[in-house]
């Protein structure tokens, strides 16, 4: 029984670790300030969702770190949860939010799988973090080679530690 306790505090601890890996690149100025991601509760959100796409890609690759990829997903959806609390939604609407967010949250996830080049992600990051505001093309352009290069980064990140390197920034 102690094992199993000790297991699972090392697991929460590494998935809050990954969870703020994660919300610290997702929160990083230049996404906002150079990129025109709108520095709203949707695009901070579409922000998150983008980098834990990757983040949980990456522990998908790894089987022993299923368990992970399930408390780091649980750990980002309690913190939507709080996150919708401290904005003041009661308890009577928290289901029917947090149905829109799994749905909108799963959602990008299949968008980004399903684009396996540069040109596919683009359009995904335009219709998502842009909202399809097509002004906004050459900085999805930038952001899709940002992703593509994330990628990249982390397949060389130690997941199983709590490293999450997702690279530079976009340029």
């Amino acid at each position: 029984m102690l094992t199993a306790l000790k297991k699972s505090n090392k697991e929460r601890e590494l998935a809050n670790r990954l969870h703020e890996a994660i919300i610290g690149r997702a929160r990083a100025p230049e996404f906002f300030e150079r990129f025109g991601v709108p520095d709203t509760l949707d695009g901070r959100f579409d922000l998150v969702v983008l980098h834990s796409w990757l983040a949980l890609g990456r522990l998908r690759g790894e089987p022993a770190l299923h368990d992970i990829s399930q408390r780091l997903t649980n750990t980002l959806f309690a913190a939507f949860d709080e996150g919708l609390r401290e904005l003041g939604i009661s308890d009577t609407g928290m289901g029917r939010r947090m149905k829109k967010i799994a749905d909108a949250f799963y959602g990008r996830f299949k968008a980004y799988d399903d684009a396996p080049d540069g040109a596919a992600m683009a359009e995904a990051l335009l219709r998502n973090l842009y909202r399809g505001d097509a002004k906004q093309s050459e900085a999805a352009n930038t952001i899709s080679r940002y992703v593509f290069e994330a990628k990249a980064a982390l397949a060389n990140s130690n997941v199983a530690q709590g490293e999450l390197n997702f690279g530079s920034l976009p340029q």
